[in-house]
Parts: C-alpha cells; sequence; structure tokens
C-alpha cells in the first residue's frame, strides 16, 4: 500500500484548487438541474474536506499558531468582496453585488478556533458552549457546519488510518443525507438516493488521497511559493469568475 502513496502535500492541495475551480463554475455559470452542472459540483465537493484536514495537520505543526490565525483572518477579509462577486445571483439573484455569506477561509478560521477550544479548555461545559457558539456562527459563511464537523473529525482521529476512514465516511454519510430528499414515487426515490450518493463522492474522493495516496510530505522545492499560492488562489480565482460573470 505504501507503494500507492505518491502524492505529497502540495500536490493533493492543487487537485483541491482545480475541483474547487470546476465547482465554482459550476455554481456561477451553469444552469443547476443539468448533467453538466451535477457533475461539476460534485467533483467540487473533494476541496473543503482536504482543507479541513490540511488545516488539522498545520493547526499541530505550525510554529506560530497565532501567526497561523492572522493569515487565515487577513486572507478571510481579502476574499469576502470577491466571494459576494461571484455568487451575488447564484445566491441572492443579484446582477451586481450583495451580501451573501462569509467565504470559506472565514469558516477555516471559526475550524481553527475549533482545535483552539478542543487543546485549551478543559472544562467540558465550556468546551461545548464554545463549540455551539462556532458551529452556530458557521451558519452565515461557506459550508456552514460541515467544515467544523470535519475538523473535530480529523482531529479526533489524527495519526490513526482507521479513524481516519471512518471520519471520510460519516462526513460523507451525513453530507449524503443532508442531499436525500425522500419522495413519495418509487422514481423520485431512486432519483434522490441516487442524487445523494454522487453529491457525496468528492468527499470519499478526498478520503481515498488522503487515507491511500498522501505520502505525509510536502513539495522539496518552493514551499514559500506554494504557501502563499494557495492563499491567494482563493480570493484571486473568485474575482476573476466574478468581473467575468458581469461582464458577461
Amino acid at each position: 500500500m505504501d507503494k500507492m502513496k505518491t502524492l505529497n502535500r502540495d500536490e493533493i492541495k492543487y487537485i483541491a484548487m482545480m475541483t474547487m475551480l470546476l465547482n465554482h463554475i459550476a455554481n456561477i455559470f451553469l444552469e443547476p438541474g443539468t448533467l453538466v452542472f451535477t457533475i461539476l459540483l460534485d467533483i467540487g465537493y473533494f476541496t473543503a474536506p482536504v482543507m479541513c484536514w490540511f488545516l488539522v495537520e498545520g493547526y499541530h505543526y505550525t510554529r506560530s499558531k497565532k501567526r497561523y490565525a492572522a493569515r487565515l483572518a487577513v486572507f478571510a477579509l481579502i476574499s469576502e468582496v470577491p466571494f459576494c462577486l461571484a455568487f451575488s445571483e447564484a445566491y441572492n439573484d443579484v446582477e451586481g453585488i450583495s451580501f451573501c455569506g462569509m467565504n470559506m477561509i472565514f469558516t477555516l478560521l471559526l475550524c481553527f478556533g475549533v482545535l483552539a477550544v478542543r487543546e485549551h479548555v478543559q472544562e467540558e461545559g465550556l468546551k461545548l458552549s464554545l463549540y455551539l457558539f462556532l458551529f452556530l456562527l458557521s451558519m452565515i459563511s461557506d459550508w456552514a457546519v460541515l467544515a467544523p464537523m470535519f475538523t473535530l473529525l480529523f482531529a479526533w482521529s489524527r495519526g490513526d488510518e482507521r479513524r481516519t476512514k471512518k471520519s471520510f465516511l460519516i462526513g460523507a454519510g451525513v453530507f449524503a443525507l443532508m442531499n436525500f430528499y425522500p419522495a413519495a414515487s418509487p422514481g423520485a426515490f431512486l432519483y434522490s438516493l441516487i442524487y445523494a450518493f454522487l453529491s457525496c463522492c468528492g468527499i470519499l474522493l478526498a478520503g481515498i488521497a488522503v487515507v491511500y495516496l498522501y505520502n505525509g510530505k510536502r513539495a522539496e522545492k518552493g514551499r514559500t511559493f506554494f504557501k502563499w499560492f494557495f492563499y491567494l488562489f482563493y480570493p484571486v480565482h473568485l474575482l476573476i469568475l466574478g468581473i467575468i460573470r458581469l461582464v458577461c
């Protein structure tokens, strides 16, 4: 099995950036319900679990958790206008720009808070209250509730392959249930069942990438470039997509 582990962290992140781009193109430009829209949307669900996984890894290995949190806060702020520019029509049916929730980097900042609570708060009642607050706060942002849930699962399973597999399966199962809309007729029920299963395929693929293909290493060269590329790609690609949406 170790021979299969040929992808380093940065290569998996590159794949996640590309699947995120496909998801965003579908949300912004394609007609909901079409086959191409559904395929690109589901492929894009690869990205968020990967982000949460490497957030947990980064939280453990970072030399300064304060600087890590500060970077997330700064890029969450930078990304908000591009995020609203890109998704105003898809989320709010507004041709220009309007507030349509907080962006994914803000969600990751909340996930960082979840990890900080898990590490530093010992009193169980207070810990649960802070978890609840962060989960509720995520309701105004992208990948609400799911991203903090994945973060807790990955923190629980870190260093244990069996638990990691369970974490991805639990997350995929919850996501499938959220996309399952049972109907009275057998045909509609079957369609909803297939739709729910396909919706979680991106998450399952993320699990395969992390468990079976990730070699636990970083790229040997260009580490500074990769570090800032992954931060900058998010707001820059949203800004470009948002401008294209307005022009076209």
